[in-house]
């Protein structure tokens, strides 16, 4: 499930004062009441789960409505890899890999005498079998072969270098029991309740409002975790997640609080704020492959482009936490390097609407006398949604809402529930919607590039009505041949002044057809109860993404926490 984020859909005052009702004793926390580990220190956590209620047992990596605890703590991949530093990966079920030369073949090691969740031994042949898996190999990804050679290590040859896909390869594939996967044969619709995994955790039980993770028994490190029990909770309202913050009843959330200092007074809460991830607007774009509405013309997003201001979205949507985007979607300053064109690092700060005017003018918009601009008598009106409850978000596209209005173009800003907003972004039934994009797991956008803005010939999306292919982003449903080509073309080389020129060329035609208008970095906050629990990432050591729903980050997260004594 794609998110950015922090918080999650306030649907109604009543589903959250029944969490807050919830038999939250069903897992006792860190805060007074937490259960012992023998010397009075708590050994279980609470967590929140967002806004998925009622919570439906679905942990299938591959399926949208994957619960948080399946990514990380139950799945991983072979390697972990830490979004905000450029270091070396860390082992999880890999020891090591190399490429060969002109790296079309990675020669993977995995540790020794690994077992599953269930006891069954986990060897080289489940790598190769969950490399070879539909689900993880779909139709354009060119692996030729996935072979174990031993019981310890598998051969993956590609038909083209691979040096580019390192993370999607070594840290963005979860590792499948293959004794389990084998007999599955609709991956997408498998619910997978009650999974087999190598993380830390197995699933106890699931109800409604909450369901909850325990210790396994059979993981790598019998030293790990120190925490034994963890209880993720489905909160819908934001206010309820931060009232419980502030009460003590929850341990670690990621979610944005305009005002910290009201959950961390306790003295128990701590909190870092780690800006990673582009807050953007989806545009369905591409009417060729059936997006309907004035958005789809690309000088309409140039115009509301320079008709934003994001040093005022910034301050009064996100209280200033959030960091400046490139529209590159390079992350700056950690990935800097990557800019082609120094006029693209930082997008334009303030509104210009006066050279959002030229800009529809020059492509035959008039403005009526309404002050509106439009053709043939019809005004530009567009639909922008934000999740219902997502304050920040919500407050932003007001914000934009307004800023247009002032450059004659018309937007109507409303609120819909988080399945809704789901169930269209990914069949592309939208104009404009306020959302987040997953930022790169290493420092390099390939990532962003591929998933987000690679269209039909990297398999990364499909025509409306069409859900976009499993573990890609790019609902503006843009195609862009010469993007595609240039993905191509850095996706086969090592040579990083070759790969300089394939994202100069993907760069200048993003920024001219902006599929995705670039808002902010967005501010991502974590609250984490540091009086009853050890071990969290903090601004001294970010050793990890660190919030609760941190894909594969979680999991390792939750390896490092121990019971404060």
């Amino acid at each position: 499930m794609i998110r950015n984020g922090r918080r999650r859909a306030a649907v109604t005052a009543i589903a959250g004062a029944s969490v807050l009702a919830l038999g939250l004793t069903a897992c006792s926390g860190g805060g007074g009441d937490g259960a012992g580990d023998g010397d009075g220190a708590a050994s279980s956590l609470r967590v929140w789960a967002g806004s998925q209620t009622p919570i439906t047992a679905n942990f299938n990596p591959f399926a949208p409505t994957v619960l948080h605890g399946a990514l990380g703590p139950i799945l991983e991949p072979l390697f972990f890899f830490n979004k905000l530093a450029d270091e070396p990966a860390d082992g999880m079920i890999g020891e090591s890999y190399e490429f060969n030369e002109d790296g079309t073949v990675i020669t993977v090691k995995i540790k020794p005498d690994l077992t599953w969740s269930d006891g069954e031994p986990l060897t080289a042949e489940d790598v190769a079998f969950t490399f070879s898996y539909e689900g993880n190999n779909p139709e354009g990804q060119g692996l030729v072969s996935a072979e174990a050679a031993d019981d310890t290590t598998v051969v993956l040859t590609y038909s083209s270098p691979q040096f580019t896909t390192e993370w999607q390869r070594m840290g963005g594939t979860w590792i499948l029991p293959a004794h389990v996967w084998s007999e599955v044969d609709d991956f997408a619709n498998f619910t997978n309740e009650e999974p087999v995994g190598s993380g830390p955790y197995v699933v106890d039980s699931v109800t409604s409002e909450s369901y909850i993770l325990v210790a396994n028994e059979n993981f790598r490190d019998a030293d790990m975790p120190a925490i034994k029990t963890v209880q993720y909770i489905a909160i819908d309202a934001n206010q309820s997640a931060q009232d419980l913050l502030a009460a003590g009843e929850l341990d670690w959330a990621g979610m944005f609080i305009p005002n910290p200092d009201s959950v961390t007074a306790n003295g128990q809460i701590d909190w870092v704020n780690t800006p990673q991830d582009p807050t953007v607007l989806y545009t369905c774009s591409n009417a060729e492959l059936g997006c309907t509405g004035e958005q789809t013309d690309v000088a309409v997003r140039q115009a509301l482009n320079v008709a934003i201001d994001r040093g005022t979205i910034k301050e009064k949507a996100f209280v200033g936490l959030t960091g400046d985007i490139s529209p590159t979607y390079a992350l700056l300053p950690r990935d800097e390097k990557w800019v082609a064109d120094p006029a693209n690092e930082i997008s334009p700060q303030s509104a210009d609407a006066a050279a959002a005017g030229e800009i529809l003018e020059a492509a035959g918009y008039t403005k009526d006398s309404d002050g509106f601009y439009g053709k043939d008598g019809t005004p530009i009106e567009l639909d922008l949604t934000s999740v219902d409850g997502w304050t920040d978000y919500n407050d932003a596209a007001k914000l934009i809402a307004e800023q247009a209005a002032a450059a004659g173009i018309k937007i109507n800003p409303s609120t819909v529930q988080w399945q809704e907003f789901s169930d269209s972004r990914q069949t592309g039934q939208f104009e404009l919607i306020v959302g987040g994009m997953i930022g790169t797991s290493v420092a390099d956008p390939f990532q962003i590039y591929r998933d987000w803005v690679g269209g039909t010939a990297t398999q990364s999306t499909n025509p409306v009505g069409e859900e976009v292919p499993a573990g890609r982003w790019n609902f503006s449903r843009y195609n862009n041949p010469t993007v595609d080509a240039a993905i191509a073309a850095a996706e086969a080389t090592n040579d990083e002044a070759t790969k300089m020129d394939a994202y100069a060329t993907i760069q200048t035609e993003i920024v001219r057809d902006l599929p995705y208008i670039p808002l902010v970095i967005n501010a991502t906050q974590t609250f984490y109860n540091t009086k009853d629990f050890t071990g969290w990432p903090t601004d001294q050591d970010l050793y990890a993404f660190p919030p609760s729903w941190g894909s594969v980050a979680a999991g390792y997260v939750l390896q490092h926490l121990k019971p404060a004594s």
